[in-house]
């Protein structure tokens, strides 16, 4: 990776979509479609942090356009690969020979993100497995292209995004995206992951191979899956069983063990030919310490009971209140939008009612961002919340949420 090329690719890239943006400001027909498209072929090729944010960005179906959120959506789905020889390049760094070590490693890989992407490879000894590649001198350009992402990201302003919530998005993409390149660390969640939840037996996590693991190589078993995305129009009794298994391992992550995968676009979900989800990349995983889950809870519970000074309360201790004036019509409107999805009974993450009164709320949310600041790890955790919230909408989920939770407010988060 050249820096000075995509330096100036990325600074192209902003001035061609700040551009469209000028032009719908002054009135023009706002065309999501073309520059969803431009933002697609620019990020595809440039890889890194300025990719990563356009993931993070279409996670967000509740507030982006449809056509600007499917054609974001593709980057998790047909970004383009980077070419082989570079790719091969890594892999003689890490093994040496390749002969000496593999059969045969597919040159073509079946999934390319942000960061690296993962090809198949045969072992001299038969075994079928995967290496995630670190795209080659990643590491060397993170620091300058952050820099440039976060000019980029002024552009949010153009969607009436408050400094406070860019700000705040930026060190989230930052640290996560540091943390990413250790691969070390990744080897060492799944392996902590793998002994944690093997009692789950509906849950399947990669085990990863030390021995043939580095510092830009990653090697893991291989376990095949569809996509989640695939699974939308699929037999509902097995979206059912995949939604109430994401759902178990979720509250056990957060309630029992105060840890979270905090990379929830369904790029890294799939299920098996047994009906297992299969669980991919576990390069972002956070702490959740009790405090937080305390007030967590806290809000959540005031949020039900649909009263307003509580709600501010909640979240003053929770860190995301800032400023003179509570928000109450805010948080009424807040309560009535989330209460359906709590009811007794089994409740449809599929009701568009839903996500109607959740997208009309957001904008009135941001609006509100001069005494509504999450700092940044709150920030995080609620991204990554929504994140497997709306991969419980696309498996048309029907949970109880509220026998979920009533034990929760009964117990130590009471």
């Amino acid at each position: 990776m050249r820096e000075r090329g995509r330096t100036r690719r990325l600074l192209g890239l902003g001035a061609r979509t700040g551009g469209a943006l000028i032009r719908t400001r002054m009135g023009g027909q706002a065309d999501w479609r073309a520059l969803g498209e431009a933002l697609f072929e620019g990020l595809s090729e440039l890889k890194g942090p300025a990719m990563k944010l356009a993931q993070i960005m279409s996670q967000w179906d509740d507030l982006l356009p449809p056509d600007l959120a499917e054609e974001l959506a593709r980057l998790q789905r047909q970004a383009e690969p980077m070419p082989w020889a570079g790719i091969r390049r890594t892999l003689v760094a890490q093994y040496g020979d390749l002969e000496a070590v593999f059969a045969g490693i597919e040159e073509t890989p079946f999934a390319s993100a942000s960061m690296g992407q993962v090809h198949r490879a045969t072992t001299r000894e038969g075994e079928t497995l995967v290496l995630k590649v670190q795209y080659p001198g990643l590491a060397e350009v993170l620091e300058s292209d952050l820099a440039q992402v976060r000019r980029l990201m002024r552009l949010g302003r153009w969607f009436k995004v408050p400094q406070a919530r860019l700000d705040a998005l930026f060190e989230e993409l930052a640290a996560s995206l540091r943390g990413e390149l250790d691969y070390h660390a990744e080897a060492e969640a799944l392996a902590r992951y793998r002994a944690r939840y093997a009692h789950l037996d509906r849950l399947v996590i990669p085990e990863p191979l030390v021995a043939l693991s580095g510092e830009r190589v990653l090697a893991m078993r291989y376990e095949p899956g569809t996509p989640l995305r695939e699974l939308e129009a699929g037999n509902d009794a097995l979206r059912q069983r995949v939604a109430q298994t994401l759902a178990d391992w979720i509250t056990e992550e957060l309630f029992t063990h105060g840890e979270l995968h905090a990379d929830p676009h369904a790029g890294n979900f799939a299920v098996n030919d047994r009906g297992q989800l299969v669980v991919y990349d576990l390069g972002a995983v956070i702490p959740v310490p009790e405090a937080r889950l305390v007030a967590m809870m806290r809000l959540l519970e005031a949020t039900l009971a649909k009263d307003p000074m509580a709600m501010d309360e909640a979240l003053l201790k929770l860190g995301g209140r800032q400023g003179q004036g509570a928000p109450l019509a805010l948080y009424r409107e807040a309560a009535e939008a989330v209460e359906p999805l709590f009811r007794p009974g089994e409740q449809d993450f599929g009701d568009v009612r839903v996500h109607r009164r959740l997208r009309e709320l957001s904008p009135k949310v941001w609006a509100a961002m001069d005494r509504l600041q999450p700092p940044a790890d709150t920030l995080l955790l609620s991204r990554t919340l929504n994140g497997h919230y709306w991969n419980l909408v696309r498996l048309g989920a029907r949970l109880d949420m509220d026998a979920r939770t009533r034990p929760l407010f009964a117990g130590r988060y009471a």
